[in-house]
């Protein structure tokens, strides 16, 4: 009668590896479901951080077109890593706008003579008010904004270029 009792731990201890395997070699969903997602983008007027580059406002987003809009800083490593899949989204056709950093106007275009500029308008957000108005904690992070200007996701961390196609086709949906 007590003999099946004595497997109980040993299941269990199964059961607990099943369980952290399972966590271990899930694929990595990098899209943060932010309470944001479906609102409208906070109002903002940014001036422009690089001559002969727009700034950006709230009113730039609602074009009836969608965007991306990148939040990243010249300092920013994972910003580099990210520059050529801006710019394989730029040659696909997507609109993308900038909040820069905390950043200087000198950093920024060395920044874009290195890296290559794909961004249509580029927001000088000094005192980062505009990126934690949009629940941004960290840089580079990026949004799909639909033509209403409404936030319809958000991508944490750098675009990998195997992220390169989601991002095209979420803009593309975002209409």
């Amino acid at each position: 009668m007590k003999r099946p009792l004595i497997w109980v731990p040993f299941l269990g201890a199964i059961a607990l590896l099943a369980v952290i395997a399972w966590g271990l070699y899930k694929p990595a969903d990098r899209t943060i479901h932010s309470a944001l997602v479906g609102q409208k983008l906070p109002v903002f007027n940014l001036p422009p951080i690089v001559p002969g580059k727009p700034g950006l406002s709230t009113a730039a987003l609602a074009t009836g077109k969608p965007h991306l809009l990148n939040v990243f800083a010249s300092w920013c490593i994972p910003c580099i890593a990210e520059a050529p899949q801006l710019l394989k989204l730029k040659k696909a056709g997507v609109e993308i706008d900038a909040v820069a950093i905390r950043d200087t106007p000198e950093a920024i275009a060395d920044f874009l003579a290195r890296n290559g500029d794909p961004y249509r308008s580029i927001g000088d957000d000094k005192a980062s008010s505009v990126q934690l108005a949009l629940g941004s904690s960290g840089v580079p992070e990026t949004f799909v904004i639909d033509g209403q200007g409404r936030i319809v996701q958000q991508h944490v961390g750098d675009i990998r270029p195997d992220e390169v196609p989601g991002l095209i086709a979420a803009v593309r949906n975002a209409r």
